[in-house]
């Protein structure tokens, strides 16, 4: 029974993508397991309070992460 955690920081994300994570990774999954596995296949959204959590000593805020996602690809 696989567990699949996702941890985000608070405040970046909607409801509506965290739902599409679940989605997309169960999906994922599935395709690796095979559709059998679907009912104990877990996905779990966790979420890390803005500026705690930290790359190289530097702690991340919700800013930050949108500041990455506005960047150009």
């Amino acid at each position: 029974m696989p567990l699949v955690d996702i941890q985000l920081i608070e405040g970046v994300f909607d409801d509506s993508q965290k739902q599409k994570m679940i989605h997309d990774v169960t999906e994922a999954m599935i395709g690796v397991e095979g559709e059998a596995m679907r009912s104990v296949t877990w996905v779990r959204v966790q979420e890390v309070a803005s500026g705690e959590w930290a790359i190289g000593g530097k702690p991340l805020s919700a800013a930050d992460v949108r500041a990455v996602q506005a960047e150009p690809a």
